[in-house]
């Protein structure tokens, strides 16, 4: 005799239960959500539920809610401040030197941040003389390295401010960060002012009489342009591109900031993307 409600069939839909029941414990979190939430985002683009950019994305977002400023800051030491007492001459060379838009202004000490100097001020000054650095600056934002991402990007929002000094636990200044910094860890590298068209060429000319080097740069044109000799000091290493081999004899991706020496040239790093060096500021080394 057969049934007279015979069972159908249910459709499978594990895979998708399990990523709204991970869900589920990410809001309400257990010892593991975190690294759950993320496996089965994983899952959710294996099954073909999200798309990869879609996952990359919202595994950036989980994982921001555990980091800091401190995480993603620009140290202290790496920072372009400009000091109260420059003239807007000084000023306006730090701004093509760095290509920045947004500089921390300092009265006597570095640490002592008294406001935020934004580049498209500086034309005041050009129009009329007589106006002060002072008078331009905006106020400064200042936040703890425990700060969290989440919030902070809030903050960011809210006030319409895109930069915030950040201060240790000492009252001392640790470092700063952007807005950019902070969306970066959700959806990768932005591209700012030194993201250019490759055909625009490869070495600038800088008003200090150094040179802004892509880190694309062959290494052959770099020695063409600089007159020195980087090939031939290992000649079995296989490297193409100056950002390349400086990486390599560096033992790790160039972070911003960073220095390195090479055939008596100072090479700094300006911006990096995806891994590699962007930008390199390279000078003639010091005697």
């Amino acid at each position: 005799m057969s049934e007279p409600y015979p069972e159908r069939p249910i459709p499978e839909r594990e895979d998708k239960r399990s990523f709204l029941q991970k869900l589920a414990e990410f809001i309400h979190p257990g010892l593991d959500s975190t690294e759950e939430l993320i496996a089965a985002l994983a899952d959710a683009e294996d099954n073909n539920v999200i798309g990869a950019e879609s996952r990359v994305m919202l595994e950036g977002v989980i994982r921001m809610a555990d980091m800091t400023a401190g995480d993603v800051m620009v140290a202290a030491t790496r920072m372009d401040l400009v000091n109260i007492d420059s003239t807007p001459d000084d000023l306006l060379q730090v701004v093509i030197d760095t290509a920045h838009s947004r500089f921390p202004v300092f009265d006597g000490e570095r640490d002592n941040i008294i406001g935020i100097l934004m580049a498209k001020d500086l034309l005041k000054l050009q129009r009329a003389p007589q106006f002060s650095v002072r008078a331009l600056l905006r106020p400064a934002v200042f936040v703890p390295e425990s700060k969290k991402l989440n919030d902070l990007l809030r903050d960011f929002r809210g006030n319409r401010n895109h930069l915030a000094i950040v201060i240790d636990e000492f009252g001392r200044v640790a470092g700063l960060i952007t807005i950019e910094d902070v969306l970066e860890q959700i959806v990768g590298e932005i591209e700012d002012e030194f993201d250019i068209e490759e055909d625009e060429g490869d070495i600038f000319g800088l008003a200090d009489r150094t040179y802004r080097v892509s880190g694309d740069t062959p290494i052959e044109r770099v020695e063409d342009a600089f007159g020195v000799k980087i090939t031939g000091q290992d000649e079995e290493l296989d490297f193409d591109t100056i950002g390349g081999l400086i990486a390599h004899e560096m033992g790790h991706v160039p972070r911003r900031g960073e220095h390195h020496l090479l055939a008596g040239l100072h090479f700094v790093v300006l911006h990096t993307k995806g891994g590699a060096v962007k930008w390199f500021k390279v000078s003639p080394q010091v005697p």
